[in-house]
């Protein structure tokens, strides 16, 4: 597998939009992954991330197994906690938890994960994860007893999203959370990007084409859409590799 950091910036560098599909182990059973699959290689999807905020042990390595026997996409790694690590991935995010002031998130897991990432080969790619309030409360939320930030205070995110780049993230994700309730705005979406050097990728609450290519023309680099692509038919056959997304 080819470094897949390096993949992205030279699409970022070449205005070419990249899209990823989440799956998170919790909702998928094995017996219907290779469908599932089927339908993402048919798709513009450029990557597959795996992950979610509670997943049993050994479920992430079974999942991403399985996946890896359907598809040459980078299967990257989108873990809530260090069992979610799996050497049979290609790369994992290595989420710092910025928004939040919890240290567990910010630092404690990581350090715990070491002994885990010792065993693999997996391309680690430090990543600043934003959580961003949605209009619900998100498993995110939950599970890292962290507050999302308040979408109304659009320079606190963009001084948030920039620490972060200083502090030395290589990538930058806006999160609305999972079932978000609307996606992230435009207005954020752009104010953030104008900060960074570095990829911007957006992710939660995108149903619809029109919402996907907003996220685009707002300044995102790459896309995450979950359970809309799994579970709505339309949207799939919108995102099918004979469209063309607008640049």
């Amino acid at each position: 597998m080819t470094n897949i950091y390096k993949n992205i910036q030279a699409s970022v560098d070449h205005n070419d939009k990249l899209l990823a599909v989440l799956v998170d182990p919790d909702s998928f059973a094995i017996e219907n992954i290779a469908g599932f699959i089927s339908k993402v290689n048919a798709s513009i999807a450029t990557h597959i991330f795996v992950g979610g905020s509670t997943v049993k042990a050994g479920v992430t390595h079974s999942l991403v197994t399985e996946i890896k026997k359907h598809t040459q996409l980078p299967v990257v790694l989108f873990p809530g906690d260090i069992t979610q690590i799996t050497k049979k991935a290609d790369a994992l995010l290595f989420l710092s938890l910025i928004s939040g002031r919890n240290p567990d998130y910010l630092i404690g897991k990581h350090v715990e994960a070491i002994s885990e990432l010792r065993k693999t080969n997996l391309e680690i790619i430090p990543t600043g994860y934003i959580l961003i309030e949605n209009g619900k409360t998100c498993t995110v939320q939950t599970v890292t007893q962290t507050e999302p930030m308040p979408r109304s205070n659009i320079q606190k995110i963009v001084d948030t999203a920039k620490a972060g780049e200083l502090l030395g993230m290589k990538l930058m994700y806006l999160e609305a959370g999972s079932g978000a309730l609307e996606p992230i705005t435009k207005d954020i979406i752009s104010a953030v990007k104008k900060e960074l050097s570095i990829p911007l990728i957006v992710g939660g609450g995108i149903k619809t084409k029109n919402q996907l290519n907003e996220t685009y023309n707002s300044g995102a680099d790459l896309v995450v859409i979950g359970t809309a692509f799994e579970k709505d038919e339309s949207f799939f056959e919108q995102l099918k590799k004979n469209q063309e997304l607008r640049r």
